[in-house]
């Protein structure tokens, strides 16, 4: 089957719509807008059962009906918030976007290898979902992945997820516990109430803390810890009544990630006689990957996706260990590979980029992997 074809074919088509879903704004929990353009391209390929679920995933399945599904998966959810102004800048080999690369670009590739599939009626064997999914980013916390596999999890067999570039194969999962904590005092002025608890102390002092810890060693996994953001107090010369802060602690195992759950516990509740009250919220949870998985599904799918990954990307490719929606199945024991197709760069930052000829191979890898799993006639 000649895919070189396509890939010149559909390249302008490609671009195109990458311009136009890229200015769409989809911060986490508001992907209603890139939802709806999703929704209307499946629908004018003629895919009747194309929905949006309640959590604004856009779902379609094609191939043949069977109780067995094989899911494919590429997020419409940007880590960028709706202040941050989504300005499309283009130069003679990329084009420049707040989100485009991830995930954008790898949407796009995907919905044109359905299209391509549709319109060329390739016949699949097996039942193939495909999700545009919402909430992968941030403190998202996977709720699009998570809400697939609460109304599929017992017939999914394998999934794939499109995030990053060519040579970036994930096949191993990071989890994380993140949390607001928020330290309440009785504050006062700086001079005449000197003496008072400060809430911002409170913090400082559990950040200290926190960067006293020796993370778990253990052969072949990683862990780490973060304070992301912290905030509050009134004036210069007032003592905090209020400061909040945002914590992580990742790790690509099960065992380290709670043995970093039991150390940041113990600090909590050491800092909770230092405050008023100490407020710890669990905002994001996302889990390692369960030591019941079938590894030697994991290895063949990760040995199918960096051949294909090679043969149209001709680069090294790195298998490695990341937090992305392969969070959900691994947990739960189900195979997954998340998989990089096309070019990307500067991910998380205004200058993102994506490199327009690399949409070539980035289409070829997602189609001829959605035909090798689907077992096209």
């Amino acid at each position: 089957m000649d895919l070189f074809g396509p890939a010149e074919q559909y390249h302008d088509e490609i671009i195109s719509i990458l311009k136009e879903l890229c200015v769409i704004p989809a911060p986490s929990g508001f992907e209603d807008e890139r939802a709806e353009y999703v929704l209307t391209f499946f629908r004018n390929l003629g895919i009747e059962n194309a929905h949006i679920d309640d959590t604004k995933n856009v779902v379609c399945t094609l191939g043949e009906p069977t109780d067995d599904i094989y899911v494919f998966m590429a997020h419409t959810d940007i880590v960028f918030p709706f202040d941050i102004e989504l300005n499309l800048k283009e130069d003679k080999e990329n084009l420049y976007c707040p989100g485009i690369g991830d995930d954008t670009a790898r949407l796009v590739l995907m919905m044109m290898a359905i299209k391509h599939i549709v319109t060329n009626n390739i016949k699949l064997d097996k039942t193939i979902m495909f999700v545009a999914n919402a909430c992968e980013e941030g403190l998202g916390n996977l709720k699009g992945c998570r809400k697939i596999f609460a109304d599929y999890g017992n017939r999914i067999k394998r999934m794939y997820t499109f995030d990053g570039s060519n040579t970036s194969l994930c096949n191993r999962s990071v989890g994380s516990h993140r949390y607001e904590v928020t330290a309440l005092t009785e504050g006062g002025h700086s001079y005449g109430a000197f003496g008072n608890r400060n809430a911002i102390n409170v913090l400082a002092w559990i950040v200290n803390e926190i960067y006293k810890i020796e993370v778990p060693q253990k052969e072949n996994t990683k862990t780490t810890y973060n304070v992301g953001t912290i905030s509050g107090g009134t004036t210069v010369n007032t003592i905090a009544q209020k400061a909040s802060m945002l914590v992580e602690y990742r790790s690509d195992d099960v065992e380290c990630l709670d043995i970093m759950k039991k150390k940041y516990q113990t600090i909590f509740e050491e800092a909770k006689g230092m405050c008023s009250e100490l407020i710890v919220d669990l905002v994001g949870e996302r889990p390692c990957m369960s030591l019941d998985i079938d590894f030697d599904t994991l290895n063949e799918m990760a040995d199918l996706v960096e051949l294909i990954q090679r043969k149209h990307g001709k680069c090294d490719v790195t298998r490695q260990s990341v937090s992305t929606d392969a969070n959900i199945p691994h947990s739960l024991g189900i195979p997954a590979i998340c998989l990089g197709a096309g070019v990307s760069g500067k991910a998380h930052t205004t200058e993102e980029w994506t490199n327009k000829e690399a949409l070539k191979s980035g289409f070829l890898i997602t189609l001829e992997l959605i035909l090798t799993e689907g077992n096209a006639m």
